[in-house]
């Protein structure tokens, strides 16, 4: 294989492997992309609707929560186990340190009396109250606002149990919402549900409360930009490699053609009377080469011409003369 096309044919494969993995990932970002439109379909619709028994959602403790029932509001009846409060750590709020305020929510009536029986009684709801913000020593100076006591209508919004988290925390906090390490910090013992609630409402309500939670953000991000991005990469990657292999081929084919500018050839000498004179001002003046063991006059071309007339009259006389 002759140099210049082992040459390209390394460009076009270098190419198409970058086209190939830009593509690759423009779909990435096509895909989180669409993930992100699906979430913030979910928070649109959801957020505005109106709350529902919990039991229509999860029929049971042991009903996975599904990704189209997250953020939606529920209501329950049942009463707070306040001696099981824990505090979720690293969990910052708008930007500034602060803890959330887990409590276990005792259930009576998962169907908030719209059935005829109450349903689900003695399972144990996390809610997740609000937040509060750090006290002088973040790890025992916090003391959240009480939970009111006795029998409540709770209205809060559905979330996904987090994972079980195996970084460790003091005596009553948690690094993460998983329902069962919530318990297990608050020494509350009952079936729990795969899922907690944000509180939004509570009847009879008290006065303080922890901070309200955010909202979800609706922001669709930058991966749709990206994704096009990443395909314009792999497009014009692969064309600006193709056509480097094609002058990689083309200057192969002129130097093989000869393909290379013409010399301009040297004018011929003007003559007078046979005497060769040198070249006028408009005429390019041969290069000649110079001897080091005689020395050069080097005279205007004008000169040279009137010096070459005179020798050639000179000449001429001198035969006469003879």
């Amino acid at each position: 294989m002759r140099p210049a096309v082992r040459r390209a044919t390394l460009l076009v494969l270098v190419g198409v492997v970058l086209a190939i993995i830009c593509t690759f990932l423009g779909f990435w970002q096509w895909d989180r992309h669409v993930w992100r439109d699906g979430a913030i379909a979910v928070v649109e619709t959801n957020w505005s609707a109106d709350p529902v028994p919990l039991d229509s959602v999860l029929p049971s403790s042991g009903t996975a929560l599904t990704d189209d029932d997250v953020w939606q509001r529920v209501t329950v009846v049942g009463h707070y186990a306040t001696d099981g409060t824990v505090l979720l750590r690293n969990r910052p709020v708008d930007g500034t340190p602060a803890y959330h305020v887990l409590v276990p929510f005792v259930v009576e009536d998962a169907s908030a009396g719209t059935a005829t029986d109450p349903t689900q009684a003695g399972s144990v709801l996390v809610v997740d109250r609000g937040w509060v913000p750090p006290g002088s020593d973040g790890s025992v100076d916090v003391v959240p606002p009480a939970a009111p006591e006795g029998t409540i209508t709770l209205t809060a919004r559905l979330r996904l149990d987090e994972p079980a988290s195996d970084r460790d925390a003091p005596a009553g906090q948690v690094q993460a919402i998983s329902a069962e390490q919530v318990l297990a910090a608050g020494g509350v013992e009952g079936e729990t549900y795969d899922a907690y609630v944000a509180m939004t409402a509570e009847d009879p309500a008290v006065d303080p409360v922890p901070g309200t939670l955010a909202a979800p953000s609706t922001d669709p991000g930058s991966h749709l930009s990206y994704a096009f991005q990443w395909w314009t990469f792999a497009l014009g990657g692969f064309v600006a490699f193709c056509l480097g292999a094609r002058r990689e081929l083309q200057d192969e084919r002129a130097a093989l053609d000869g393909d290379l500018p013409e010399a301009v050839p040297t004018p011929a000498p003007s003559t007078v009377d046979g005497v060769e004179l040198w070249p006028t001002r408009d005429t390019p003046r041969p290069r000649r080469a110079s001897s080091p063991d005689v020395p050069r006059r080097r005279g205007g071309r004008d000169e040279d011409a009137e010096d070459a007339l005179i020798d050639a009259q000179l000449g001429e006389t001198g035969a006469d003369s003879r």
